[in-house]
């Protein structure tokens, strides 16, 4: 009986392992999406209904917006800075990560973020599991350049996950940068 246990146990690991292959995206065949302020290369995308994750790298110009105050219900978001400084809204506090910090925001927190003032930053984000987050950055690259409505973007928060709140701290935080 152990043995066909083991044996079940060992096929299923097989199957998954099968179903889960590696993925390598090549930064010259990654596709970038662009608006006025940043460059996002999308990296990697699993199925949502399995779970898995999302990557993309995003590269922001000194001072640059990257999202208002908003907050996911079933993923969390993580950073990475690889270089720069990035200005982070996280709850109600308002804090900059440099070079090499990491955050890892789990789901139902407000967070919002922007190069901060006086700077560029070179940021990898996390989503896991995964949400379809290329599709939503297409979206959000046409809205920036004018080519699809704003009202797009409210229209799509369920289907991203995408869920955007006031915030006061946040606020005061980028009415401080003029």
């Amino acid at each position: 009986m152990t043995t066909t246990k083991n044996t079940t146990a060992t096929a299923t690991t097989a199957a998954q392992t099968l179903a889960q292959a590696p993925i390598l995206t090549r930064r010259a065949e990654a596709e970038t999406c662009a608006d006025p302020s940043s460059t996002m290369t999308l990296l990697a995308e699993t199925d949502p209904g399995q779970g898995g994750f999302t990557v993309y790298r995003s590269t922001f110009a000194e001072g640059a917006a990257g999202a208002p105050s908003h907050f996911h219900t079933r993923a969390w978001e993580l950073f990475f800075v690889i270089s720069g400084s990035l200005e982070v809204l996280v709850g109600e506090e308002v804090t900059v990560l440099g070079e090499g910090d990491f955050l890892a925001m789990p789901p139902h927190t407000p967070h919002a973020f922007a190069a901060a003032k006086g700077s560029e930053a070179d940021v990898l984000f996390m989503f896991t599991p995964g949400m379809d987050r290329f599709d939503y950055l297409r979206l959000l690259g046409s809205v920036m350049r004018g080519e699809t409505a704003p009202a797009a973007i409210a229209a799509s928060s369920e289907r991203f996950d995408n869920h955007y709140v006031d915030s006061p701290a946040w606020r005061a935080a980028l009415e401080s940068r003029a």
